[in-house]
């Protein structure tokens, strides 16, 4: 008897309440210790929670599976679910724990079940390369603009609003979400949220660091070299690189 955690990310409720029993009769050592109904909240129970084996719908509202598989991919085992073969041929060839065709049979599930078993003793595969593979074959459309973010703060999940945050910065693996009087963590790389943000209001001033305009205050010109954003509503005094000066000149 092999037991593990598991995550299950899937918008449609019916088929995420669906996988959900179909495990409990198949797997019944498999513990569910989250259900997500998109790819923002599937990370954040993801940090919260570290299960073993992630059940990621192939598309989802705001982050996709195969965004959530290419920053979790390397923690854990994934199986897509998905209602489009060319997604789960792919996916599977190219290594993948496995997939699951929408609507998710019993038969199928069980071979699934026990190929992911047999996974659990092995490290799980890096699957960067091959989401961006699949994005390429399938034309997988980037999302809109975010507005909110989901974040673990302990056991809990937070959602913030992106026009609450000061700024974000890079924090090892994590990405700092700071709020005026509070911060977060999240796992989603500086460089793919910056592409979700928009341009117009969110600047990056440094490698590391994207601060919302509504929340700057003015520049602190110290010396020619050295020039730092200040902010209306905490003391931090952010850093402003070489390539990002000319954005200030006017302050």
């Amino acid at each position: 008897m092999t037991s593990a955690t598991a995550l299950i990310a899937e918008d449609e409720p019916l088929m995420r309440d669906r996988l959900r029993e179909k495990l409990a009769d198949l797997w019944p050592e498999c513990r569910i210790v989250g259900e997500a109904a998109d790819g923002d909240e599937a990370l954040a129970l993801f940090d919260a929670h570290a299960p073993e084996v992630a059940f990621l719908d192939v598309r989802m509202p705001g982050k996709s599976g195969l965004d959530v598989a290419a920053l979790i991919g390397g923690d854990c085992h994934v199986v897509f679910i998905t209602a489009y073969d060319q997604y789960a041929v792919n996916a599977f060839a190219a290594g993948a724990a496995d997939y699951l065709l929408k609507p998710v049979e019993s038969d199928r599930l069980a071979q699934t079940i026990e190929r992911v078993k047999k996974k659990l003793a092995s490290p799980p595969a890096d699957l960067s390369e091959l989401v961006a593979e699949l994005k390429r074959n399938a034309g997988v459309a980037p999302a809109s603009r975010l507005k909110w973010i989901k974040a673990a703060v302990g056991k809990q999940v937070k959602l913030i609003a992106v026009a609450d945050v000061v700024f974000f910065q890079s924090d090892t693996k994590y990405t700092r979400v700071v709020l005026p009087q509070s911060e977060a963590l999240i796992r989603t790389p500086l460089k793919d949220l910056l592409a979700e943000l928009d341009p117009d209001q969110f600047w990056q001033v440094h490698r590391g660091t994207v601060v919302n305009l509504d929340a700057v205050a003015g520049v602190l010109h110290e010396d020619a070299e050295r020039q730092f954003v200040l902010l209306k509503n905490r003391p931090d005094r952010l850093a402003i690189s070489r390539q990002f000066i000319h954005r200030f000149k006017q302050m």
